[in-house]
């Protein structure tokens, strides 16, 4: 059947916004990362050059200037995606489990929630699978359980409420900061001092949405950050450290040690992942490439968890052993330095 000349494609909205009326002259594709999910500047001009970037209902370029009363949307020839969180059957390591409360073992590549381009296999899919039955666990809730989170390459231990007293609970103990959370990370480079605190304002990342920037503490970027380290092993070009955290940003440990130059290990996101210390040795060189292989993810573990129980408020406490994965990463640099200081 002959398609009419005057029939198009269909198309779905999927964001719309209207431009403040104090808004001044702004590109669109930047307009839009300040306020898409997890959305990229390339993305958003890609999808522009595309024609999928309207404003008042026109194709627009990526540097289009929006001005106060603009309608800017996002159109493309697919529908908005459901976003309701599927229960399924995933795996998980209970440590404990009671009827306000699980804590459990997160491993590295697990998203804790569905986001932009993460819509299954997430840990909140897990838990609307495990807690079908309790009438008092909000599938519908975006986060369900959740009051705190870890990011999706690091592993180790998270709570989650399994009902809203707890969730309500729980949550206060995190924002007040008597909640205690430990983590072991492994960084590149000598530290100066056995022990620390780095404080620096962390906001998103002006170049990079997906990553976050360290700006001077008590200025207007970002929001304020202290974490806290001490040296629980030197390992030649790298360091076991243990971080406490004063504040709880995003990326915050991930940030923070990328500020002070020693970013985390094989952490692709803030340059871990190139040989940042060592020799020029091509045996050298080797044994790093290896030790990425061994750990391919930023090597990062929240290792301890202590809160108030919501119900009978007792202290609880757990630890979580270092994962396979880092445990292989630091005896590796164990040896290296063994048999450097034999030589």
């Amino acid at each position: 059947m002959k398609q009419d000349d005057d029939e198009l494609d269909e198309e779905f909205e999927h964001f719309r916004f209207e431009v403040d009326p104090g808004q001044s002259l702004l590109r669109v594709d930047k307009f839009l990362v300040d306020r898409l999910p997890n959305a990229s500047r390339n993305r958003v001009q890609e999808a522009a050059i595309a024609g999928c970037v309207r404003v008042n209902g026109l194709p627009v370029k990526p540097n289009y200037r929006v001005k106060p009363g603009n309608v800017v949307t996002l159109v493309l020839s697919h529908p908005k995606r459901d976003v309701a969180i599927a229960p399924e059957d995933i795996p998980l390591d209970i440590l404990h489990e009671d009827d306000q409360l699980l804590v459990l073992n997160k491993p590295a590549g697990m998203v804790v929630h569905p986001s932009f381009g993460h819509y299954s296999g997430t840990l909140v899919n897990a838990l609307a699978w495990r807690l079908k039955g309790n009438p008092l666990f909000d599938a519908d809730d975006a986060r369900p359980g959740l009051v705190h989170r870890i990011d999706k390459d690091t592993s180790g231990l998270l709570v989650v409420a399994k009902t809203p007293e707890a969730k309500t609970h729980l949550g206060l103990q995190f924002y007040n900061k008597t909640s205690t959370r430990k983590y072991v990370a492994v960084c590149w480079g000598n530290l100066e001092e056995e022990q620390g605190a780095i404080t620096g304002n962390i906001g998103r990342n002006p170049a990079n949405r997906k990553t976050m920037s360290v700006f001077p503490a008590g200025g207007e970027q970002g929001k304020h950050a202290v974490t806290r380290y001490r040296v629980l092993e030197r390992l030649g070009y790298v360091n076991v450290v243990e971080c406490v955290l004063e504040t709880g940003r995003t990326h915050q440990i991930r940030a923070h040690f990328k500020s002070i130059r020693h970013p985390l290990f094989n952490d692709a996101e803030y340059g871990g992942d190139e040989i940042l210390k060592g020799t020029v040795f091509s045996s050298y060189k080797q044994f790093v490439r290896n030790c990425f292989e061994v750990c391919p993810r930023q090597a990062l573990h929240a290792k301890t968890l202590g809160f108030i129980h919501p119900t009978t408020h007792l202290p609880m406490s757990f630890d979580s052993p270092l994962p396979p994965d880092i445990s292989a990463l630091i005896l590796r640099w164990r040896n290296y330095t063994a048999n450097r200081a034999d030589s």
